[in-house]
């Protein structure tokens, strides 16, 4: 299950929607699996149907979890015209063991999706996303 606060929710949504009608991505960085610090990345592929992030600022954004002693809890992206479900190529880049895997839909202009998953070894398993109020 994926324990996540309200305020990093809707950072997510509201990057999804900000970079609609291109994929949205980033990571919630954290320690022992709670997320809590949002890390806002730019889709290298600036696509509607694809997301990559850029692999310097990956670099460096790995580096400073690395600095911090976090780890990437939560990766993210969104899906702008399908549901909130991994694709064959999302499952494919998908190499953090550990993380969280969320997806947000946009594809509704007034609602969105919001699900997690874990993948590991190909094989994706939706999890249960707990909300709490709050700042992440």
């Amino acid at each position: 299950m994926l324990t996540i606060s309200q305020d990093l929710v809707d950072k997510i949504v509201a990057h999804a929607r900000a970079d609609h009608p291109d994929e949205a991505c980033g990571v919630i960085a954290g320690r022992d699996g709670v997320p809590s610090r949002f890390v806002q990345m730019e889709n290298a592929e600036r696509s509607p149907t694809f997301y990559r992030f850029d692999s310097l600022e990956q670099l460096r954004v790995w580096r400073e979890m690395d600095d911090r002693d976090e780890e990437p809890v939560v990766i993210y992206h969104s899906h702008t015209a399908t549901e909130a479900y991994p694709s064959r190529t999302d499952v494919t880049y998908a190499s953090e063991p550990n993380a969280h895997y969320v997806l947000v839909s946009t594809r509704e202009p007034d609602d969105h999706e919001f699900r997690s998953y874990r993948i590991l070894d190909g094989v994706v398993t939706e999890e249960e996303v707990k909300i709490i109020p709050g700042e992440g």
